[in-house]
C-alpha cells in the first residue's frame, strides 16, 4: 500500500470496483469507497475504507450522505458508474458550496435533456424525441423517413431507441419496420428516439482539469457492443484535431471543469461530427484496464488526480504521457456472446488462443444450457483480450472473432 498525503484531497468513490480500489491502495490519495451493503464483509475483511449506502433514487435521505462525507472531510465524490453520477453531483453541490453540480449531473443522466443543451451549444446532433409509448415510436419512424424523402417501396431509415438514463448499450434498440415497435415492452418507456447517422462511431475518453483537456484517448469500436481497442488506428487518429475542438466545446457547452467524461461521435466521410451522448464516468468493456496496459498509467489514478482540488499542474504533466506515441501497442478486447441456443461448456477456439496478440480471457463456463435470445445490445458473457503492434490486423482479429464460437 503506497503512503497517503494529508496534504492531498481526500475522495469518495461511489460504486463497488475491485480494480479501482486496487489502483487506489497503489495511489497517494486517501479514500473511502461508498457501496452497498453487500460489499461490507469483503471491504472489512479487507481493511478497505468503506461507508454503506444504498443508491436508490435520491430521496430525502440524500443530503445524509453529503454530510457524513463534509464532516469525514472528503474533499469530492467520484462516480464509478451510471447509477451514482447522479449522486455525486448532489453531493459535490455540497462539498463544494456549489448547488450548479447537481443539475450538471441531471444532463449527463437524462439523454434527452443532454442532446437539448448540446444543441444549445451549437454541437451537431441527429435528430431526436421523446417517445411515450408506441404510438410515438411509430409516428416519429414515418417522420424521419418523410423528411428524408423516401419514395414507396423505398427500405425505411433505422431508428435508434435508447434509455433515457442507463449506460450505453442497455437498452439500446434499432428499429427497421413498423411491426418491430410491438416487441418493445411496456416497461421500457419513456425512452429516447434518435434519427440513425451513417458514419464512423467512435468513443473519446478525456480527462480534465481547471477546463482543459489533460489526456485525451480516441477508442475505436469495430463492431459497437462487441469489440473496442486504443490507441486507435492513424485512420481515425487523423481527425484527433478536429474530435479534439468537438470536446473542447463540450466542456464549455456543459461547464465541466474537473473530472473525467467518455463522450461517442459519429464522424461522416466528409469529416462531420456528430454528438451521440456523453457520460461522467468510466466506459464499459474494461477501457481503462486496456489504456493501461497499452500506456502503463493507470486510468482511475487519473480520475482521482482530475477531480481533487488539490491537484497540481506538475502533477497532471508527470502523470499523463503523450497521447499516441507513448504507447507501446494497440490493446483491444471482444464481447463474447454465445452463438448457439443452446451450450453446454466452454471451448476457447484453437485460433484465438494460438494468435501472437491474444493474452487472456475473463470467460467462466455456462450456467444454464439454454442462451436467452440478445435483446438489443445486450450484455457479453464475458471478455477476451489481445494485444500488439499493429492497429489494423488487431481490428481485423477482434472482427474475425463474431465469428467463432466460445460456447458450444
Amino acid at each position: 500500500m503506497t503512503e497517503k498525503d494529508p496534504n492531498k484531497g481526500y475522495v469518495a468513490i461511489l460504486g463497488w470496483s475491485i480494480n479501482c480500489i486496487d489502483a487506489l491502495e497503489r495511489f497517494d490519495r486517501r479514500y473511502v469507497v461508498v457501496a452497498p451493503y453487500w460489499a461490507e464483509e469483503y471491504a472489512k475483511e479487507h481493511n478497505i475504507p468503506y461507508i454503506p449506502w444504498d443508491f436508490e433514487r435520491l430521496n430525502d435521505r440524500s443530503m445524509e450522505i453529503a454530510e457524513r462525507l463534509k464532516e469525514e472531510g472528503v474533499d469530492v465524490a467520484i462516480p464509478l458508474f451510471e447509477e451514482t453520477v447522479e449522486w455525486a453531483g448532489a453531493i459535490n453541490a455540497v462539498l463544494m458550496s456549489n448547488p450548479r453540480l447537481h443539475g450538471q449531473a441531471v444532463l449527463f443522466r437524462d439523454k434527452a435533456l443532454m442532446k437539448r443543451r448540446a444543441q444549445l451549444g451549437g454541437i451537431r446532433v441527429g435528430i431526436f424525441e421523446e417517445a411515450h409509448d408506441r404510438e410515438d415510436v411509430v409516428r416519429f419512424l414515418k417522420r424521419v423517413n418523410q423528411t428524408l424523402l423516401k419514395l414507396d417501396g423505398d427500405p425505411d431509415d433505422p431508428i435508434h431507441l435508447k434509455a433515457f438514463d442507463k449506460a450505453g448499450c442497455l437498452g439500446h434498440r434499432v428499429i427497421r419496420a413498423p411491426d418491430e415497435i410491438d416487441q418493445i415492452p411496456d416497461d421500457e418507456f419513456p425512452v429516447l428516439m434518435e434519427s440513425h447517422l451513417d458514419g464512423w462511431e467512435f468513443a473519446v475518453e478525456a480527462w480534465i482539469y481547471n477546463g482543459k483537456i489533460r489526456f485525451l484517448n480516441i477508442s475505436e469500436y469495430v463492431t459497437l457492443g462487441y469489440s473496442v481497442f486504443v490507441p486507435a488506428t492513424p485512420e481515425l487518429e487523423s481527425w484527433r484535431n478536429l474530435i479534439t475542438k468537438e470536446i473542447e466545446k463540450l466542456i464549455k457547452t456543459f461547464d465541466i471543469e474537473f473530472g473525467f467524461i467518455h463522450p461517442e461521435y459519429f464522424v461522416t466521410s466528409d469529416g462531420t461530427m456528430y454528438f451521440g451522448e456523453v457520460a461522467y464516468r468510466p466506459p464499459g468493456f474494461k477501457v481503462f484496464e486496456l489504456l493501461e496496459r497499452a500506456y502503463g498509467f493507470n486510468a482511475y489514478q487519473g480520475m482521482v488526480l482530475c477531480f481533487d482540488p488539490k491537484t497540481t499542474e506538475e502533477e497532471l504533466d508527470a502523470f499523463f504521457p503523450r497521447e499516441v506515441v507513448d504507447a507501446k501497442g494497440h490493446a483491444g478486447c471482444f464481447g463474447v456472446y454465445p452463438r448457439r441456443r443452446v451450450v453446454s461448456k466452454l471451448e476457447m477456439p484453437e485460433e484465438t488462443v494460438n494468435h501472437e496478440y491474444y493474452e487472456y480471457h475473463e470467460l467462466t463456463p455456462p450456467i444454464e444450457e439454454t442462451v436467452t435470445k440478445r435483446t438489443a445490445f445486450g450484455t457479453h458473457w464475458g471478455l477476451v483480450y489481445f494485444f500488439g503492434d499493429n492497429p489494423h490486423q488487431l481490428r481485423d482479429l477482434l472482427r474475425h472473432q463474431e465469428e467463432l464460437d466460445f460456447y458450444v
